[in-house]
């Protein structure tokens, strides 16, 4: 009988930190004995797994923006990233993936980790059109597979998702509208229109074991023996396809989150002379997604606006729900950040009639990864002959979108304050958006921003959203409206 195989699987994102204004990431006295939390959670977490070998033996995505810091301050780890993507074949383990293959280990991820169920369509295709040119231009291949953030999804989505080349996606076992599924195989789920994306559902009750039970995670010898074993035991489907379980969790968890959880990893996955056969192959995902000759993975059904981590579908991203005691903040934010993207979108598509401002958008990202210098792009755009000052105003909308995108990332709604710094950091992208539009145009949408924001309050200091923004762009030295 086909041995079972384990995938595992680590979304490594962090809250996005940059300054909008000045491009660094402020020192952070939380973050002590570090100068900020990118730093600490590399000393913790990235690096130690980095030298460990452990990316190389699992499924795993880097958010563009960590990925692009830790290209410039920590560029040995950043490389060894990068290198376990493709990382060749391992004598004393499982087959990995060779170098012939178009998959590695990596999967790429919607530029900005915003929930895109509840982006406009333009915005997904430009967050997903982001992040699959990230990763080419940092992995040096198209990725066939992408994590959504918070695998919040719905059908839209995935129709975006395939017509761009992406292959699969995971997502969690109660995203499944089928009733009855069984995780341990993959799933195809139908788009219309010839289209159609590969769905790993991951085991709920192991990934959380691994996430939330210090207990489970004590020898990792045990939880092989005890917990990923017996999901596997005599399972093969009808079809011969081996079963396969997935463990999905926040790569942070190693070594961040949980002390020493690197070195649980480490033993989990890396074959050695002093490592019991566990009666099961580690696999990587991408390798393990490889459909039999002739055959296809089975439909399924999705439910839609569903995530990982909400209970109420993507409720905690858009208004009240009951995962955070007082959310009643977080629709006046949204509301009030949807009506400045308008304003943006509609004095920029004004303020250049001769460009597409979503196209030039899409584009944009080769100027954010450092691919194409800015003034080659605005001379791609508006012709060598655009006058320097025409250049200038189409490369300041360029830079409101991307901190107009910016600010939807899903922090800035997951917490249970306005108050917090993820919230603080969402609304200083806006006003970077906000100022530069207003310096082009002279439209006044700081000021409206701001009236806007007074709708919303802290459930715990009382403060208004307008008292909220100042703070915010106090730390940063930024002249208040």
């Amino acid at each position: 009988m086909t041995r079972g195989r384990l995938a595992i699987h680590g979304h490594f994102y962090q809250p996005p930190r940059i300054d909008p204004f000045s491009g660094q990431v402020p020192p952070d006295p939380a973050a002590a004995p570090f100068r900020d939390w990118n730093e600490r959670i590399t000393a913790e977490c990235y690096r130690p797994n980095v030298e460990r070998g452990n990316l190389r033996r699992i499924s795993f995505d880097v958010g563009p923006i960590l990925a692009d810091w830790l290209a410039r301050t920590d560029p040995a780890t950043h490389a060894g990233i990068v290198a376990a993507d493709r990382p060749e074949d391992l004598a004393d383990g499982p087959a990995r993936p060779d170098a012939s293959r178009e998959a590695g280990n990596a999967m790429a991820m919607p530029y900005h980790h915003s929930i895109l169920p509840l982006a406009s369509l333009a915005d997904r295709r430009t967050e997903i059109r982001w992040g699959l040119r990230d990763f080419e231009l940092r992995f040096g291949h198209p990725a066939t597979g992408i994590w959504l953030p918070e695998t919040a999804v719905d059908l839209p989505t995935l129709r975006l998702l395939a017509a761009a080349g992406v292959r699969y996606t995971i997502l969690a076992p109660w995203q499944a509208a089928s009733r009855g599924i069984d995780t341990r195989r993959p799933y195809r789920v139908a788009l219309g229109r010839g289209l159609s994306i590969v769905i790993v559902f991951y085991d709920g009750p192991l990934s959380g074991a691994a996430s939330f039970d210090p207990a489970a995670t004590a020898d990792a010898d045990r939880f092989a023996r005890e917990l990923v074993l017996p999901r596997l035991t005599g399972a093969q489907f009808a079809d011969r396809t081996p079963a396969l379980v997935v463990m999905a969790t926040d790569g942070e968890l190693y070594g961040h989150h949980r002390r020493f959880l690197d070195l649980f990893l480490e033993r989990l996955v890396s074959p050695g002379p002093d490592v019991p056969d566990r009666g099961f192959d580690v696999v990587d995902l991408a390798g393990a997604l490889e459909e039999p000759s002739g055959r296809r993975f089975p439909l399924v059904r999705i439910e839609e606006r569903t995530s990982w981590s909400c209970h109420h579908g993507v409720a905690r991203w858009s208004g009240e729900c009951a995962d955070a005691p007082d959310g009643r903040w977080k629709a006046p934010l949204r509301a009030a950040f949807e009506r400045l993207a308008g304003a943006i979108d509609a004095l920029g598509q004004h303020d250049l009639p001769e460009v597409d401002l979503h196209e030039a958008r899409d584009a944009y990202i080769d100027v954010v990864a450092g691919a194409e210098e800015p003034a080659a792009f605005a001379a791609r755009w508006l012709g060598a002959t655009a006058p320097l000052e025409r250049r200038g105003r189409f490369l300041d909308q360029m830079e409101a979108q991307r901190w107009r995108l910016a600010m939807f990332a899903s922090d800035a709604w997951y917490w249970d304050d306005p108050l917090r710094v993820e919230t603080r950091q969402a609304l200083r992208s806006a006003a970077r958006a906000a100022r530069l539009v207003d310096g082009i145009v002279g439209a006044g949408l700081e000021r409206r921003l701001v009236d806007d924001v007074t709708l919303l309050h802290s459930p715990s200091s009382g403060a208004d959203g307008a008292e909220i923004y100042r703070l915010a762009l106090s730390e940063v030295g930024q002249p208040i409206a």
